[in-house]
């Protein structure tokens, strides 16, 4: 990771959950700052950069047109999210850690999931979708329904039909989902999307369903 922005100062984040923000394909993680508003007191937010270079901004894999990305780089940027990750959570400060992606952020975060199932208290996919591989298939655990958020726009052109087919089915056999969409908003997060999120962290991550 050659950047990460975080909610709060360092010594204001013991004792909260991380969520780990990941930014879509050509973007930065600045992109995602406008969510930190959404965020419960209970919940530290960090946005990361990938380090997939693209023309100036960042990715974290070469995104292929069919949204099929050789398989290899994606566990290659799975491994330097982990590795990034896994000392942070070492130090103890944190009393867990969800997800969120936005676009090529949300197959990024689902594949974390599925390869550390059990990891993650929950996860948010907004205008997204799921990667379809035999590999990462074979790590699927029937009874891991960890709490998920995905939402979308139904018109967005971004992501194929068959992508979203393929990622709903998986969302639905996979995780305890929370499905909603956002007519005319478009490939981006919007501001009743932003408010979601926040209902949703606020149910599960800190327990507070209002």
């Amino acid at each position: 990771m050659t950047a990460a922005v975080w909610s709060r100062p360092e010594p204001s984040r013991t004792g909260t959950v991380l969520l780990v923000m990941l930014h879509g394909y050509g973007s930065s993680e600045e992109k995602l700052l406008p969510l930190f508003s959404a965020l419960p007191p209970e919940v530290t937010g960090v946005a990361l950069r990938g380090h997939f270079d693209v023309g100036g901004s960042f990715g974290w894999f070469l995104l292929d047109p069919l949204l099929h990305p050789d398989i290899a780089e994606v566990l290659d940027s799975a491994g330097r999210v982990f590795t990034w990750l896994d000392p942070v959570l070492a130090a103890g400060s944190f009393t867990g850690v969800a997800l969120l992606g936005f676009s090529q952020g949300m197959a990024l975060a689902t594949t974390l999931l599925r390869l550390r199932p059990r990891a993650f208290r929950a996860g948010v996919g907004l205008s997204g979708f799921v990667l379809e591989h035999e590999l990462l298939a074979r790590t699927d655990e029937p009874d891991a329904a960890v709490p998920f958020f995905w939402g979308r726009d139904v018109r967005d052109g971004f992501i194929h039909r068959h992508a979203v087919r393929h990622t709903a089915d998986w969302l639905q056999a996979h995780t305890l989902l929370t499905a909603r969409t956002y007519p005319g908003m478009g490939h981006r997060i919007g501001p009743e999307e932003i408010r979601d999120v926040g209902i949703f962290l606020r149910r599960y991550l800190t327990g507070d369903s209002l």
